[in-house]
């Protein structure tokens, strides 16, 4: 474990003792000397000023009283649960929940489906959550997907942080799993929250960039906030541009408690295991798609259920007891902390499968109410500081985003079990206490009862220790996992996380927050560091940022980190783009189509007119685009089946030269028949043909090039196209 204190080694922070207590908390007798230092005088009106030490005027609550500590919540002992009474606190996220409408404020664009969540053995040695007990009970479920920094209107393929969030409606009440697709945080104390979203969303004055964290505010904030480094890089990482919800990992983020019939507690990671593997796109890919398809992400999840090819994830867990949680290298309660799969296996519980659409969007997708809080007997939290601030926060959010205390009436929110209490009126009351009795207890024997029985119980956890704000010593290591992290990529991985920290640091204006980001990336690894250097023009190199705790050296590689090596391996859910013209052999396109969907993924066909084409057969094929509206960054692969009589025309459309340029650029498989190699020589790459651009002249070599799909890129092709050409290092 961690033996030295945490401190946020920024300048915002710069007043921070080592165990991160800021200088000026009375609880900590050694800070009463900088209470002296504040300056205090009178103003014109005869209002009294306080200055803090570096002469800036001291932050206030709303109501004006001073703010001692903004960097960490009230809690029993540095570890222990927070505190109600931290007044701070609840009126910064308060006021922070309110800061919209009736948009959500972060995840406000969104897409959502039914399903069902089908349990596969009985937990009950772990939890008595009602749906862990039977073996193949299906529980209803709605699943909303979304990203966080972009506005309702901004595009799906925005590199972003991806929300991953299940509505359970189990029989015990509905349990709301309301995770990302990132498995830490930004920060480990959601009294930061505002504050990270504030920098994050588009800056005040201008009210740009949207959906985009490249400026100035964002590379600020988390310059001064070594905490956020792990996170840095799952958010640079390919991570953030998924192909598709369908193609995502999904994860609880914190440490959760099972809770069984004994009151025994087990604590519980929660992570969600698409079943057709994961994949992401290029981030030149990603730039095109939006400008193609704005709606991508929404629009593949619609095709791909309404085409009855049901998206489906694992419900994986990691179970592990004190003995485990005290001995790990790391806190578990630390949000931006995971335990690696290789030394804590996840196993899988159960099977996640969405088959509907809502029948409208905004009834259902738009009007859901997620709560973390939300949790059926049985599961519990730690004291995982961000779950906690959470926990707290999200029924102020669901109160001003649906105008009043009764949002659970509302058919997507409503429970599907009994509902039996005596609340009452309100604004959109659905329902209410029938007869005389509306309160308890009371003397008529009417009315529902507590049950200890089987009422909700929280695991009777000992707490003990000083009300303070304090983070634990042990979050002090922000730099470990995130070297263990970018080690686990794979060469191609490494090099788009360097490309994407240069184009984001590219956009910021201001030299010093480079300057602190470089800073911060040395304490990660050198090369990666020295590289986006060069790439941002520096001549020098600056010092390693001041650590709290020293990088680790000795953490291993977690393969399961990388989405290379956790790649599908098959073609299956995909979709193949043909370009198709007049005189297409017909044989060849129906014995391709046929393979491909064999392999139970999609066809589209592409031609100059949406109309169709005709075939070498006389037959009128119908085209699903036109070139001009069907590019190649629409498909995970593309085929090229052209004919003598029609390629020169072919050859003199830009769009048709781009169709497979980019394909190329993005190192994506290109099949093709003999008369279409003038397309790509006038593409620039008929001198460069490699594993992935195959002929398809029979049955046979067909067979071949659909095995090849399943491995989705040709990653060996990256170096040699300008976009992916590394950067020598800054010496």
């Amino acid at each position: 474990m961690a033996t030295k204190p945490s401190a946020p080694e920024t300048d915002a922070a710069a007043k921070s003792t080592k165990s991160g207590q800021t200088a000026n908390n009375l609880s900590d007798p050694a800070n009463i000397a900088t209470i002296h230092d504040q300056q205090l005088h009178r103003g014109d009106g005869g209002e009294l000023h306080q200055l803090a030490k570096d002469g800036q005027p001291v932050l206030t609550t709303a109501q004006g009283s001073p703010v001692a500590d903004d960097q960490n919540t009230l809690r029993v002992g540095a570890r222990g649960p927070a505190l109600i009474d931290d007044f701070h606190f609840r009126e910064k996220i308060f006021h922070f929940d309110h800061e919209r409408i009736p948009e959500r404020v972060v995840h406000a664009r969104g897409y959502g489906a039914h399903g069902f969540f089908e349990t596969y053995e009985s937990l009950a040695a772990y939890t008595r959550a009602d749906v862990f007990q039977r073996a193949g009970e299906k529980t209803p479920v709605f699943v909303r997907f979304s990203t966080v920094a972009g506005n309702k209107g901004s595009a799906d393929v925005a590199r972003d942080v991806r929300g991953f969030a299940v509505k359970m409606y189990t029989q015990e009440g509905n349990w709301d799993l309301v995770g990302n697709n990132i498995p830490v945080f930004f920060i480990q104390d959601a009294i930061k929250f505002p504050d990270m979203v504030h920098a994050a969303k588009q800056e005040p004055d201008r009210a740009f960039p949207q959906a985009q964290t490249a400026h100035d505010n964002f590379w600020d904030f988390i310059s001064l906030t070594p905490e956020s480094m792990h996170m840095v890089m799952w958010i640079m990482s390919d991570r953030t541009i998924p192909r598709s919800f369908r193609f995502m990992e999904g994860f609880g983020v914190h440490t959760f408690r099972f809770v069984n019939a004994k009151d025994e507690s087990t604590f519980v990671k929660f992570h969600w295991k698409p079943k057709l593997g994961l994949q992401s796109v290029a981030w030149n890919e990603a730039v095109k798609i939006n400008g193609a398809d704005p709606d991508f992400h929404r629009r593949d999840l619609w095709q791909s259920i309404q085409s009855g090819n049901f998206p489906e994830w694992e419900l994986c867990v990691q179970l592990f007891d004190q003995e485990f949680a005290d001995n790990f290298d790391f806190d578990i309660l630390d949000p931006t902390k995971i335990i690696p799969e290789e030394i804590l296996p996840v196993q899988p519980i159960g099977r996640l499968v969405l088959d509907r659409m809502p029948d409208n969007f905004f009834a259902e997708t738009e009007q859901v109410a997620f709560m973390t809080q939300n949790v059926p007997p049985g599961i519990d939290f730690s004291n995982d500081p961000l779950l906690q601030g959470r926990n707290f926060s999200y029924l102020d959010t669901q109160l001003k985003r649906l105008g009043g205390p009764n949002f659970t009436h509302l058919p997507i929110n409503a429970p599907k079990c009994p509902i039996r209490n005596f609340q009452q009126d309100g604004h959109m009351a659905m329902r209410n206490p029938v007869g005389r009795v509306n309160y308890q207890p009371n003397s008529f024997g009417e009315g529902p009862r507590e049950s200890p029985i089987h009422g909700y119980r929280h695991f009777p956890s000992e707490e003990q220790g000083s009300k303070v704000r304090l983070r634990p010593e042990s979050f002090a290591d922000h730099y470990s996992q995130a070297r263990q992290f970018y080690i686990s990529q794979t060469p191609p991985e490494q090099r788009h996380i360097a490309m994407a920290l240069t184009f984001e640091l590219s956009k910021v204006e201001t030299t010093v927050i480079r300057e602190r980001m470089v800073s911060h990336l040395l304490n990660i690894d050198e090369t990666l560091a020295k590289t986006v250097a060069q790439k941002l023009g520096f001549q020098t190199m600056p010092k390693p940022a001041a650590a709290a705790m020293p990088t680790r050296q000795d953490l291993e590689p977690s393969p399961a980190l990388s989405i290379v090596e956790r790649g599908p391996k098959r073609f299956e859910g995909r979709k193949l783009g043909i370009l198709i013209t007049d005189g297409v052999d017909a044989e060849l396109l129906k014995g391709l189509t046929s393979a491909v969907t064999n392999e139970k993924a999609v066809v589209e066909l592409i031609a100059t007119k949406v109309g169709g084409v005709t075939a070498s057969d006389g037959s009128w094929v119908e085209a699903h685009h036109m070139i001009d509206g069907g590019p190649s960054v629409l498909f995970d692969a593309v085929a090229l089946l052209t004919s003598d009589a029609a390629i020169d025309d072919l050859v003199k459309e830009a769009t048709s030269r781009d169709f497979v340029a980019d394909a190329f650029q993005h190192c994506k498989f290109i099949g093709y028949d003999p008369s279409a190699l003038p397309l790509l020589k006038k593409a620039g790459i008929a001198e460069d043909l490699d594993e992935g651009i195959m002929a398809l002249p029979d049955g046979d070599s067909l067979a071949a090039f659909v095995s090849q799909l399943g491995k989705l890129r040709v990653w060996g092709r990256e170096p040699s196209v300008k976009l992916g050409k590394a950067s020598q290092p800054v010496k």
